[in-house]
C-alpha cells in the first residue's frame, strides 16, 4: 500500500510509485525529476496562485505550437537548457567544431544544391558568399561531406515565419563537399533579429527585462561517414547582441568576420561579381570512437 503523502516524505512517496518501472533509464529521469522539482516547490514555497499561473503558462506555450513554430523549443532556449543539454552531450568533442543549439527552425528539410547555388531565393539582404572546408580533427579533408545551411532573410524572417512573403526553402541548402572536402555557396549577410516574442516566451523575456534577440548568424549542420555530426552556428564579427544571445548560443570560437575581397579569379571560381563579401568558416569533425 503506497504510504500517506506528507510534505517531508513528498519526493520520497512519488519516486516510489515508479518501483515496478522495467525502464531502468526512465525509473532514474522519472525519480531525479520528482526529487528536483519537489525541492523547488518546497523551497519556494510555491502557492496555489503560482502553480495555477504555471500550468496556464505551459497550457499556452503548448497551444502556440505548430508546424511552423515550437514554442517549447523557445522556452528550453531562453531558460539555457537547451545549451546546457548541448554541452552535456558534446563534452568528448574537444577537438570539433563547437556546438550550439538548433533552434525552432529548421523545420523543413533543406534542398539538395550545388557547390556555389544561391540559396537566397528573395534576395532580400546584402549578397556574400559563405564557404569553407570540412575536414577530420587529424587534418584530412572530408570529400562528401554534407553540410546542411539555414538562416534568416535580410529583415531578420526565416522562410517558414513568412510562407506567404518568401519563396519556400529561400535561405536553405544542402550541399555536399568537393574532393577537397571544400564547400561554397552565395548567400546574404545575415542581420540579427527578434526570437518570436509574441507568445508566452516572449511575456516571460518582458516579466524580467530581457530583450529577445539573437546576434547575427548562419546555422550549420555538417557531418561524414565515419564522424560525428556537429549542430552549429556561424556569427557575425560585430553583431549585436553577440553579449546577451537570448539563446545564450553564443562561443568565441564561432564567430568570423565579412571579409570584402577584390579578387577576380576567386570571384569566378565561387561564380560572383567581383568585389565581393565573404564569410569563411572551416569545419571539424571527431572520428567516432
Amino acid at each position: 500500500m503506497t504510504a500517506s503523502f506528507s510534505e517531508e516524505r513528498s519526493a520520497e512517496i512519488v519516486a516510489g510509485s515508479f518501483a515496478d518501472t522495467t525502464d531502468p533509464r526512465l525509473k532514474q529521469v522519472l525519480t531525479s525529476l520528482v526529487s528536483h522539482l519537489h525541492a523547488f516547490v518546497k523551497d519556494v514555497e510555491l502557492t496555489e496562485t503560482e502553480w495555477q499561473h504555471a500550468i496556464d503558462f505551459l497550457t499556452a506555450v503548448g497551444h502556440k505550437c505548430d508546424d511552423t513554430r515550437q514554442e517549447f523549443v523557445l522556452l528550453s532556449d531562453v531558460l539555457g537548457v537547451s545549451m546546457l543539454v548541448d554541452a552535456i552531450n558534446h563534452r568528448a568533442q574537444a577537438d570539433s567544431t563547437d556546438s550550439t543549439v538548433l533552434g525552432p527552425f529548421h523545420l523543413v528539410d533543406s534542398p539538395p544544391r550545388e557547390l556555389g547555388d544561391d540559396i537566397s531565393l528573395d534576395g532580400l539582404g546584402d549578397a556574400c558568399v559563405f564557404a569553407g572546408r570540412v575536414r577530420s580533427a587529424d587534418g584530412t579533408p572530408l570529400p562528401g561531406a554534407q553540410v546542411d545551411v539555414w538562416q534568416a532573410n535580410g529583415a531578420g524572417f526565416y522562410d517558414v515565419q513568412q510562407p506567404d512573403l518568401q519563396p519556400e526553402r529561400n535561405l536553405r541548402g544542402l550541399f555536399t563537399t568537393d574532393t577537397e572536402g571544400r564547400f561554397w555557396l552565395r548567400t546574404v549577410v545575415p542581420r540579427y533579429y527578434p526570437i518570436p516574442d509574441d507568445g508566452p516566451v516572449g511575456t516571460l523575456l518582458n516579466a524580467t527585462g530581457r530583450h529577445p534577440n539573437r546576434p547575427a548568424h548562419i546555422h550549420v549542420i555538417a557531418g561524414a561517414e565515419g564522424h560525428f555530426p556537429v549542430t552549429t552556428h556561424v556569427f557575425v564579427e560585430g553583431s549585436p547582441y553577440l553579449d546577451s544571445d537570448a539563446v545564450f548560443g553564443v562561443k568565441e570560437s564561432l564567430i568570423r568576420p565579412v571579409t570584402d575581397v577584390d579578387d577576380v579569379k576567386l570571384a569566378t571560381h565561387y561564380g560572383t561579381e567581383n568585389p565581393f563579401r565573404l564569410i569563411e568558416f572551416d569545419i571539424v569533425l571527431d572520428t567516432r570512437q
